[in-house]
């Protein structure tokens, strides 16, 4: 399978540097994008990308195309975060508190509600089994199809589509106690 992505980083491994830009340009928003979104974290999401693009680099120069590297990236990226949430620690940072807040304010409250429904997602994602989180991050948070998220998992997709249910189910059951909490009392 070769894609334009792949020229561009046998052309990097040749040692044509203007292939490593547009490969930056063209892969490092989407990286960073699913990064963020799984951790939440934009500085953490920053290293991943980082991380993950050297993997890419240090991979050039042996790079089988196997799948298409952007697959690859996905795979590698979304394993980086995994990691990163095994390993977070559960305290709370001192700049993770606004700043001054009026009592009452609707947008304090809205902004609030919401990092907390983001916080509850993200708790609940790492308990799940890793790959039905993989799974249920890739489909429902990044918007990839079934086939997409196959090629990336290297697995079918009725496994995917197994995988998907299972963890939705999963989520459900986790995060049900706490919709009031969260303000989905009423919905």
């Amino acid at each position: 399978m070769q894609d334009e992505d792949a020229s561009l980083l046998k052309a990097f491994a040749a040692g044509d540097n203007r292939a490593a830009q547009t490969l930056i340009e063209r892969l490092s928003p989407r990286v960073l994008a699913q990064a963020l979104r799984l951790l939440g974290n934009r500085s953490e999401a920053e290293d991943i990308m980082q991380e993950a693009l050297l993997r890419l680099w240090r991979t050039a120069p042996t790079w089988q195309p196997r799948a298409r590297v952007s697959t690859w990236l996905y795979r590698v990226t979304a394993n980086l975060c995994l990691d990163r949430l095994r390993a977070r620690c559960q305290m709370v940072s001192i700049d993770a508190v606004p700043g001054e807040m009026t009592a009452g304010d609707p947008a304090i409250i809205a902004s609030l509600q919401q990092e907390a429904r983001l916080d509850a997602l993200r708790r609940a994602l790492a308990e799940l089994p890793e790959r039905q989180a993989l799974a249920v991050s890739l489909r429902f948070i990044e918007g990839l199809g079934n086939p997409e998220i196959a090629a990336i998992m290297d697995i079918g997709v009725e496994a995917v589509e197994s995988l998907t249910a299972r963890g939705k189910r999963a989520l459900a059951a986790a995060l049900s106690s706490k919709k009031e909490a969260l303000g989905y009392a009423d919905e």
